[in-house]
């Protein structure tokens, strides 16, 4: 079953566009929530949803369906509206992140939206839900039928529980796991390298024997391919390292910590006065359908 869009480059561009446009309308009438994560994983969303995951709009617990598991669910955001644009989530509740009785919580639940593989809480513990997943499929006898994806921050590599489900993995051959490791180099406290170091994070996946990948996490056809290799590998687990830029499309955010947890509106303002940052912020994702080059 192949990706029910795939979609070529120039329209993965454009949909990306489209996506964190209405990503910044969301936040901004949420009044609260992350905006440089979401906006930096908006391409790497755009590509798993319409080019990369295998899966049914139709059918959504469609048995063989590609898993994916959201580790870092505080970026929920850009998941929710790439799955609106899939047309898993109704539009109707793009406007309704965070409010009382919407199926759009601050972390993603399960209970409420059950075409989720998982409720994401606490940082580390997604890929021990992985590793859970690929356990129970192959008891079941499902173990290659499908992909698991699980998607991490950086910052939650300074969790305990993490390298221990990264040696569960390794030990039980787990090959049909890839994480995907948003390497934007920030969190809420300040840089990654400033709060906890992480490098050399490369050699640590390997010397607990996974294979690592590397890609650019705002080139399409990088991601796009990186993730296929990685899905092709059968004799390891695969951690690829998604090199992404926070806050990616709106100039005042990007690389910059302060923008972590906050939405625009309610940002800092050494750059963009707190009531100007909306519009600024759409102007410049508006902006960016010339400026987004393949090998950018």
């Amino acid at each position: 079953m192949p990706n029910p869009f795939n979609f070529t480059i120039s329209q993965l561009k454009k949909k990306a566009l489209e996506i964190r446009e209405d990503l910044i309308h969301m936040l901004a009438e949420a009044g609260s929530g992350h905006s440089a994560g979401p906006l930096g994983m908006a391409d790497i969303f755009t590509a798993l949803y319409f080019r990369v995951l295998n899966y049914k709009v139709e059918d959504p617990l469609w048995p063989k369906r590609d898993r994916l598991i959201l580790s870092n669910g505080h970026i929920c955001p850009v998941r929710y509206v790439a799955m609106i644009h899939a047309g898993l989530i109704d539009r109707k509740y793009l406007l309704t992140l965070r409010k009382l009785g919407s199926p759009l919580q601050g972390h993603p639940s399960i209970k409420d939206l059950p075409s989720l593989e998982t409720s994401s809480g606490p940082l580390g513990e997604g890929l021990s839900q992985a590793v859970g997943i690929a356990l129970g499929a192959r008891m079941k006898g499902e173990e290659f039928d499908y992909h698991i994806f699980c998607i991490t921050s950086d910052g939650e590599h300074q969790e305990g529980m993490h390298w221990e489900a990264v040696m569960a993995a390794k030990k039980y051959r787990l090959s049909q796991i890839t994480v995907i490791i948003d390497r934007n180099n920030i969190q809420i406290d300040g840089y990654t390298e400033d709060v906890m170091p992480l490098e050399p994070l490369i050699q640590k996946y390997q010397a607990f024997g996974w294979r690592v990948l590397q890609m650019n996490g705002h080139n399409f056809q990088d991601i796009i391919d990186t993730l296929q290799e990685a899905k092709a590998i059968q004799e390891a687990p695969v951690a690829v390292i998604a090199n992404t830029i926070p806050g990616k499309g709106v100039k005042y955010m990007e690389n910059r910590f302060q923008w972590h947890g906050v939405p625009p509106g309610k940002g800092p303002e050494d750059v963009v006065a707190k009531e100007n940052q909306v519009q600024e912020a759409l102007r410049e994702i508006r902006s960016m359908g010339g400026l987004i080059e393949e090998g950018e």
